[in-house]
């Protein structure tokens, strides 16, 4: 490759999902995402969800099962915070609104990590991490030889 390029960074993430109306809610409420736009035509609705006015997520009414780990495609959707205090709040948020967790609590990214978060699941059954790059020291790890994020 020639010329002018600048390093790829991701853009957004957008993620199928069985009920728009249901993940809109959570994502806003739980994970405070504004809606910055939605498609409402029939058969094709969508939600466009950001931060400051940059977009983060997309939502795309077009899933007719749960989230299928088996399957290609994605793994888990990871977002960072920028304390482990941060994390915290929100492991509090969510559990008052009777998230399904894969760990409890703060766990470490791996053995005798800094970085760690809390692991749950979207109401699609879709895997999402919050972290923070340090904080996590003394965490469990409940993954051995494996990243926490890995295989589930």
């Amino acid at each position: 490759m020639t010329g002018v390029i600048s390093k790829l960074r991701t853009g957004h993430v957008g993620l199928n999902v069985t009920d728009l109306d249901r993940s809109l809610a959570f994502y806003r409420d739980a994970l405070g995402f504004q809606v910055l736009g939605e498609g409402k035509e029939e058969g094709r609705r969508s939600a466009f969800l950001g931060q400051d006015g940059e977009l983060v997520l997309t939502l795309w009414q077009q899933a007719d099962g749960r989230f299928a780990p088996a399957a290609a495609g994605l793994h888990h959707l990871a977002l960072s915070a920028g304390a482990v205090e941060e994390v915290r709040e929100y492991e509090e948020r969510l559990r008052s609104l009777g998230v399904e967790f894969a760990y409890q609590g703060l766990v470490a990214h791996g053995e005798g990590q800094a970085s760690g978060g809390i692991f749950f699941h979207d109401p699609d059954g879709t895997r999402l991490e919050i972290s923070a790059p340090t904080g996590a020291e003394g965490a469990p790890a409940p993954v051995t030889g494996a990243p926490t994020c890995g295989f589930f």
